[in-house]
C-alpha cells in the first residue's frame, strides 16, 4: 500500500459565513473505511490511500480480472480508477449535507498496462458550489504517465455521506476577529 502525500486533515476555508473549517480525522477514517469496503472498489481491487480538501489518491491491483482479450488493462477499469479519483479529489470541498454525480468523463490512454498497481491522484481544479472541475493521473509502479482525466462533478443538496461523525471541526476565529455576516 502507498502512504499518502497529503497532511492530516487539512485546513481550508469554505465559505466566509463558515469561518474556519477543518476536515474531521475521524470522518476521512470512515469514509476511506467505507470506500475500501464497498462492493464495487472490493470489486475491481481499487481503494482509496488518501482524500482530502482538493485531493485524492487512490491504488488499483491489476490482475487477470482485468484484462481484455489482448492481454492488457481493460479500458473501463482504467476509467473507473480516473472517474472515482475525480470524485473524491471533489468531495472533501463540498458542505457535510452535499453528495456528487459525475456528469462528464473525458480521459485519454497514453499507454498500455499489461499487470502491477495502477496508482491514481487527482486534485480538484475548481470547487463551485453547483459544478466542480477536477482532474486524476494515473500512473504505473515506475511512474510512467498511463492515462490522465477530467471530470465535471455537479453537487446533490441533501445527499451527503452520513459516516455517523461530522465531517469538518469548526476552528474558533482569532481573536478579536468579527465572526463573517
Amino acid at each position: 500500500m502507498a502512504t499518502s502525500r497529503l497532511p492530516p486533515a487539512a485546513v481550508f476555508t469554505w465559505s466566509a459565513r463558515d469561518a474556519m473549517t477543518q476536515l474531521n480525522p475521524a470522518y476521512v477514517d470512515a469514509l476511506i473505511k467505507t470506500v475500501n469496503s464497498s462492493p464495487f472498489p472490493r470489486h475491481i481491487s481499487m481503494r482509496l490511500i488518501a482524500v482530502g480538501p482538493d485531493h485524492a489518491e487512490m491504488e488499483l491491483d491489476s490482475g487477470p480480472n482485468h484484462m481484455q482479450p489482448f492481454g492488457i488493462v481493460h479500458g473501463g477499469a482504467i476509467a473507473s480508477l480516473i472517474d472515482t479519483t475525480t470524485f473524491w479529489s471533489a468531495f472533501m470541498r463540498a458542505p457535510e449535507d452535499c453528495g456528487m454525480v459525475n456528469v462528464d468523463l473525458k480521459l485519454n490512454y497514453l499507454q498500455a498496462v499489461t499487470d502491477g498497481t495502477l496508482y491514481g491522484t487527482g486534485q480538484c481544479i475548481r470547487a463551485g458550489r453547483s459544478l466542480s472541475y477536477t482532474e486524476a493521473s494515473i500512473r504505473n509502479s515506475a511512474g510512467e504517465l498511463i492515462a490522465h482525466g477530467t471530470s465535471t462533478l455537479m453537487s446533490l443538496p441533501g445527499k451527503g455521506l452520513n459516516l455517523g461523525v461530522p465531517k469538518f471541526l469548526q476552528r474558533p476565529l482569532p481573536p478579536g476577529k468579527p465572526v463573517p455576516a
